[in-house]
């Protein structure tokens, strides 16, 4: 498993060394309208019973700051969407000129704003400041020649002590019309507790 560790860490350092596009803040834009709106895992779902139908959803907030763009993110198996097994806040920004970033953040009692991207008023009175960082896990994200964005989450700096893992990797690459995530957990040990085995989610965008 190390040995796969290893590989998948080249793999990812070899795209953001050989893909170093520049990027301005309209390719910062371009990365929140691809992320913004509802995808499905469905069709993989269909051709691979490894995978579950996932539901994902990413809604715009806080419109008018001016630090980057804000999401909330919500993802619901879809037999149960109206209990979402994860919720989240990015802020998405520019780092540097090959570099933009995908900070996460967890909120308290995150329940009571399940359904917010399809009613925004449940967001009223969520704060930046009452945000909970999870240091160490944003996706540092860099351009490819063919546009779209791919990166990863820092080695081993995300740390998770869900189901025995001692920390968590999350792989992206987004496409103008879908997203593949591979979200994993390891333990101390490097080895794999949790997330998908073979690959990535694919999630694709639906046309709304």
């Amino acid at each position: 498993m190390k040995n796969i560790l290893f590989i998948t860490a080249f793999i990812i350092t070899s795209i953001s060394v050989w893909s170093q596009e520049k990027v301005d803040d309209r390719d910062l834009l371009e990365l929140k309208a691809r992320m913004e709106g509802t995808f499905t895992s469905e069709l993989q779902a269909k051709s691979d019973s490894d995978y579950y139908n996932i539901h994902l959803h990413m809604s715009a907030i806080w419109e008018r700051s001016e630090d980057g763009y804000w999401l909330y993110v919500e993802q619901a198996i879809a037999s149960a969407l109206n209990k979402p097994y994860r919720q989240r806040i990015y802020h998405l920004y520019r780092q540097d000129d090959i570099t933009l970033v995908s900070k996460v953040y967890e909120m308290n009692a995150p329940m009571r704003f399940a359904g917010a991207y399809a009613n925004p008023e449940l967001l009223t009175g969520l704060t930046k400041d009452s945000l909970i960082d999870r240091q160490g896990c944003a996706i540092y994200l860099r351009k490819d020649k063919s546009g779209n964005f791919s990166g990863s989450t820092p080695g081993k700096e995300c740390l998770s002590s869900l189901r025995g893992a001692a920390y968590a990797t999350s792989e992206v690459v987004i496409h103008e019309d879908k997203l593949v995530s591979w979200d994993r957990g390891w333990d101390k040990d490097d080895k794999q507790v949790w997330g998908a085995e073979k690959g990535g989610y694919q999630f694709i965008k639906k046309n709304e």
